[in-house]
């Protein structure tokens, strides 16, 4: 048998064009679960503030809880996402896609509870309901598109789809139907585009 080449996006569930920076908060997938969902999200801490190293703090349980009055609103708090998207388009990844990230809390798509057994999430810098950079919506796509070529990805949604009534984000300042015509996947994949 000859051996396959190594994959030229994957490194595992690690994508080789992201800045891996490893959270301790994450778990295994249910042995059945079907990575077939990818959750667009959007963070920025304090909210509003963009650049600093705070979502990297939070996400790696290093985050100041003193440094800004907000922390306090989330102190303690152990989450994280599989990767993070910056204002200029610069992308991290913290947990390998393989793994679960702790991303959606309580949160029900397509018929199945717990998203976080199935998705990938994606944070996007930025506040719910505002608008999003050109250059963050070029990684998104190029992370989704490899995304799709090595998991059976079927769905995006925002965190306000899978958590109605208790998020709101990406929110209104999104560009679904953006994301949808530079994918080139089927509308009935998106949550509205």
């Amino acid at each position: 048998m000859t051996p396959q080449p190594p994959d030229a996006l994957w490194d595992g569930g690690w994508y080789r064009f992201a800045h891996r920076i490893a959270s301790p908060n994450f778990g295994p997938r249910p042995a059945q679960a079907a990575i077939d969902l990818v959750v667009v999200h959007s963070i920025s801490l304090p909210p509003g503030i963009y650049g600093g190293d705070e979502v990297e703090r939070l996400f790696t349980n290093t985050l100041d809880w003193d440094a800004h009055p907000y922390f306090q609103q989330i102190r303690g708090m152990q989450v994280s996402a599989h990767f993070f998207i910056r204002r200029d388009g610069a992308l991290l990844q913290f947990v390998s896609c393989d793994e679960r990230a702790w991303h959606a809390g309580t949160s029900s798509y397509r018929g199945r509870d717990n998203c976080n057994d199935d998705s990938i999430g994606i944070e996007l810098e930025g506040i719910e309901g505002g608008t999003f950079e050109p250059a963050q919506y070029e990684a998104l796509t190029s992370l989704a598109a490899a995304l799709a070529q090595r998991y059976p990805i079927r769905h995006v949604a925002g965190h306000e789809d899978i958590a109605p009534g208790r998020k709101q984000d990406p929110g209104a300042g999104f560009e679904w139907a953006l994301l949808q015509r530079d994918l080139g996947w089927p509308r009935d994949w998106f949550p509205r585009a």
